[in-house]
């Protein structure tokens, strides 16, 4: 079949509808979806968990077939042929498959002996990609030795090796640090400009959706829009205003201003929180001026997320408020600080993953743990649980030396693994009788945790099917539950976040800032910069070492130049690790 004419959509979807069985239930994942992917772009797909993205693109690459509907890429009839359009297109889903046990080069020979690239064509190719990821000098590294960020850059090489004309990315910067997600887009833009290449991309981060040349907007399988950002935001024109902290305490303002009539959002964004109303206005909204207590009010301008937030939350109820996670409140141990990390080494071999690393957090605050990936901000956190032991150094939780005695302190700490250390064949029921039983939970006290977790967390519906099914927001849901079935006095949370839709994100954060206010000590590790923002203090890390610590303002403050007056946290984190790497590279 000939190639598509030049104003012919590189992927179109009519009428296509799939659903699947779960748990003896029904759900549409796509429902009558129309939408044509226009050529030599890059278009982003969104929508919340659960929406029906990766369904989508699963169609799309020839791997699922439909209900009903008809599905071509690249003039290909994808449905009748979905091996001639696999031939054509390139898919990287969430998870791309590397083999860790094998190194960087002979990945990329396998998967051009999988994609039939003839053997004189691989030197050129290789040469190109690996100039174009930066994983020249890392060929004879093993997969698995990489970091997230190079593993998801060799993930893509692998996909590019023959070069496809339609490039599928399902949420390729998920759980990659700030630095390596913005080498991603500029492969991304390079293969548009350089090759013409075709791409729809998936993201959990709105300001990446900013950067498409279009967007889709999917929810519950339905198709809700489609169009330049711009057109998305334009019609929130005075409806989005910026209410100064100023010594009021950025997380209660944020709770104040979320429960007032007419606020869609309430977020916090540096040092003041940005709020969405339902309705425009020419002057400062006075139902904000008098919640801020004479605080500076003042109108910003609307980005994507606004209009995402103000589309799919305006149909949920206003001001909800956030149910308590503790019926007690913390144990009183008479310390202000809770958790004390000094001069802390961890050693596997030779490598030495985390070296001399000192903080320390007091009660009740929500510190952070940032850094790229591979900084040793995991390795920390699994010292600090009880989980690795340190190499050298004093680690103290809760009062409880943890060379001597982790068993007490991990009684009084709950953990949110990374990825959601959840049993995926056991039910949601399953899964909280289970954490429930491991904290010594057991009888009336087991049981009304487990229906307190149901009702809370919205998990009643789901209780009887495999955890495994869930969307990945509910995941996160029955992780942050199981984390807090015994009421903890301190919280580890491990990149809690990392691919979940931005209503979840809030949601999840609003639970975190009310256990904050409660008294429990939260500390955390992310890769959206936005969300130190919820932090009082935090740490960046690079290879192991302290980068910086202080507030989230501090850390701003240090690159705010006339030309960027208000620096975010993601300019200043880059900003420090870019010095870090200007100070260590080799003389000329």
């Amino acid at each position: 079949m000939g190639a598509p004419g030049a104003d012919a959509p590189a992927l179109s979807l009519a009428g296509v509808t799939r659903s699947f069985r779960v748990g003896g239930r029904t759900i549409t994942a796509l429902d009558r979806v129309d939408l044509k992917i226009p050529a030599a772009r890059v278009t982003g797909l969104i929508g919340p968990d659960g929406a029906g993205k990766t369904t989508l693109m699963r169609l799309a690459a020839g791997l699922l077939r439909p209900d009903s509907g008809a599905i071509r890429a690249l003039g290909i009839d994808v449905v009748a042929d979905p091996l001639e359009a696999q031939s054509a297109l390139g898919y990287m889903p969430q998870r791309f498959g590397l083999y860790e046990d094998l190194s960087v080069q002979e990945n990329l020979d396998f998967y051009a002996d999988l994609q039939g690239l003839p053997e004189a064509q691989r030197p050129p190719r290789y040469e190109q990609l690996l100039h174009m990821t930066g994983l020249g000098p890392f060929t004879r590294r093993l997969a698995g030795r990489l970091s997230g960020g190079m593993k998801q850059k060799l993930g893509l090489a692998c996909t590019l090796v023959n070069p496809p004309r339609l490039l599928l990315l399902d949420e390729p910067t998920v759980g990659v640090d700030p630095v390596s997600r913005r080498e991603l887009w500029q492969i991304v833009y390079r293969l548009v400009r350089e090759e013409r290449m075709s791409v729809l991309l998936s993201t959990a981060y709105l300001d990446e959706a900013e950067r498409c040349d279009e967007v889709v907007l999917l929810h519950k399988g339905a198709l809700l829009g489609q169009g330049r950002p711009d057109a998305f935001s334009a019609p929130m024109q005075g409806r989005t205003w910026r209410v100064a902290a100023e010594g009021a305490g950025k997380r209660r303002l944020q709770q104040r201003l979320g429960a007032l009539p007419g606020v869609i959002d309430a977020l916090i964004d540096g040092e003041a929180v940005r709020v969405v109303m339902a309705q425009p206005a020419a002057q400062p909204p006075a139902v904000l001026q008098a919640a801020g207590a004479g605080v500076p009010v003042e109108a910003v301008p609307p980005r994507f997320e606004d209009a995402f937030i103000a589309r799919l939350k305006s149909a949920r109820e206003a001001g909800r408020a956030v149910e308590a996670t503790h019926a007690r409140p913390p144990a009183a141990t008479g310390a202000d600080t809770v958790i004390e990390v000094r001069d802390v080494y961890r050693r596997f071999g030779d490598f030495v993953a985390v070296k001399g690393v000192s903080f320390a957090v007091r009660r009740g605050e929500i510190f952070g743990l940032l850094g790229a990936n591979g900084a040793g901000k995991s390795t920390t956190f699994r010292m600090l649980c009880g989980l690795l032991p340190s190499s050298a150094g004093k680690l103290t939780v809760a009062g409880h030396d943890l060379r001597h005695a982790a068993a007490k302190a991990r009684g009084r700490l709950g953990y949110m693994a990374q990825r959601f250390s959840l049993y995926a064949n056991l039910t949601v029921a399953e899964n909280l009788r289970f954490f429930a039983s491991s904290y010594g939970l057991d009888g009336a006290a087991r049981a009304e945790r487990i229906r307190w977790a149901l009702e809370t967390f919205e998990l009643a519906p789901y209780a009887d099917g495999n955890s495994g099914d869930l969307p990945l927001g509910f995941k996160q849901r029955l992780a942050f539950a199981a984390a807090l079935m015994h009421e903890p006095d301190i919280l580890f949370l491990d990149e809690p976040t990392s691919g979940v839709d931005p209503l979840a994100r809030r949601e999840f954060w609003e639970r975190t800032n009310a256990l904050a206010e409660s008294g429990v000590t939260v500390l955390v590790t992310t890769h959206f910069m936005d969300e130190a923002n919820y932090c009082d203090r935090l740490v960046i890390m690079a290879e192991g070492e302290v980068l910086a610590f202080g507030t989230p303002a501090e850390m701003k403050q240090r690159f705010r130049t006339p030309g960027n007056p208000h620096p975010t946290m993601e300019d200043a984190f880059i900003g420090l690790i870019e010095a870090r790497a200007m100070r260590h590279e080799p003389a000329a």
